[in-house]
């Protein structure tokens, strides 16, 4: 089999890997049909990571099972499932809390897309899933497999960013800053669940005229606007944006930052402290929320479908993944059409 390897900046390549092979009667082998590369790849395509290449990359997808264990109860040979970023079993201490991104039967930080672990990544033509009971969640019938290629990892990241803090805050204000899909994931949600008012700070123009299509007031850039969020969500990678986006906080306001963080930089701790500011920085546990977030999707109130750029080829992947797109997804010939 291919898999899609990271090598350098802005160049990634097929090479070709064994076949992989069920090693437990609780795996399952899946071949990934429609895949798209989450924020953090944008990152890594650009020079930016904190491994140093060559590894196989990609972690979000919807894939079709192709084997599974004697023991695998949840799917079947066939079925369209998403596959959860991170590596986990299910019944560790952990996994049971929902903690799923820190278990601890695996490698810290295993996951797919990423030499950690030695699991792949999904921008493969063949993929092996460990407790596939625990990790793999089916696709409802009637939802895209390409509008939910993301639900692996930002979809329902941005659901966990801001879902939990609208149903504890009704009505809550909410600030957007961001640079790629996850802040615009946010917008589509908070409006869906309830949020009063939601500004979208991004320096992109088309990705701020789609954040107004989801109900959203935008700016190319942020002003100071002390206590006039109770949520803000910040998804740059900026420390700077970070620092802004707490000052805007309301007392007790909370700040999600999805940022990853490769380079230093200073907060503005003695305001956080005067406002009373809860700040969460943290890759997510996305296993939990799967089933919340297709639920959401099935409902009709948010449509993933609409952050999705361009959909393109899987054989066109080492030319177009470089490429610099908002949202692209790499589909198999039928994925649509169920062959």
């Amino acid at each position: 089999m291919r898999e899609l390897t990271y090598v350098g900046k802005r160049t990634v390549e097929w090479r070709e890997a064994p076949d992989p092979k069920l090693r437990s009667d609780g795996e399952a082998i899946v071949a990934p049909v429609a895949a798209t590369p989450c924020d953090v790849d944008s990152a890594i395509l650009a020079g930016h990571g904190f491994i140093d290449p060559p590894f196989a990359l990609g972690h979000e997808c919807v894939a079709r099972v192709v084997e599974t264990g004697d023991a695998v109860t949840a799917v079947a040979p066939g079925d369209l499932v998403v596959v959860p970023w991170s590596i986990n079993c299910g019944t560790c201490d952990r996994c049971r809390a929902g903690l799923t991104a820190h278990c601890t039967t695996v490698p810290y930080m295993a996951m797919y897309g990423a030499p950690i672990g030695g699991w792949g990544g999904l921008f493969s033509d063949l993929v092996r899933v460990p407790y596939a009971d625990a990790m793999l969640v089916p696709l409802p019938v009637g939802l895209d497999p390409v509008a939910l290629a993301s639900a692996s990892d930002n979809w329902s990241l941005a659901w966990r960013l801001v879902a939990p803090h609208l149903k504890a805050r009704p009505g809550a204000r909410v600030l957007v800053v961001a640079r790629g899909s996850i802040g615009l994931y946010v917008c589509d949600i908070a409006r869906a669940l309830g949020a009063s008012d939601v500004l979208y700070v991004d320096p992109d123009p088309e990705h701020r005229a789609l954040a107004r299509e989801f109900g959203a007031t935008t700016a190319e850039v942020l002003e100071p606007l002390p206590q006039s969020f109770d949520i803000a969500v910040e998804a740059t990678g900026r420390v700077d944006q970070l620092g802004l986006a707490v000052k805007c906080l309301t007392p007790e306001g909370i700040c999600e930052s999805a940022g990853n963080h490769f380079r230093p930089g200073e907060l503005p701790l003695l305001d956080m402290y005067l406002t009373g500011v809860t700040l969460r920085v943290a890759r997510d546990s996305v296993r939990a929320h799967i089933p919340d977030v297709l639920a959401l999707a099935a409902s009709g109130k948010v449509d993933p479908g609409n952050v999705v750029s361009h959909v393109i080829d899987w054989e066109d992947l080492p030319a177009a993944l470089p490429e610099k797109h908002l949202k692209p997804v790499f589909v198999r010939a039928g994925v649509r059409d169920g062959s």
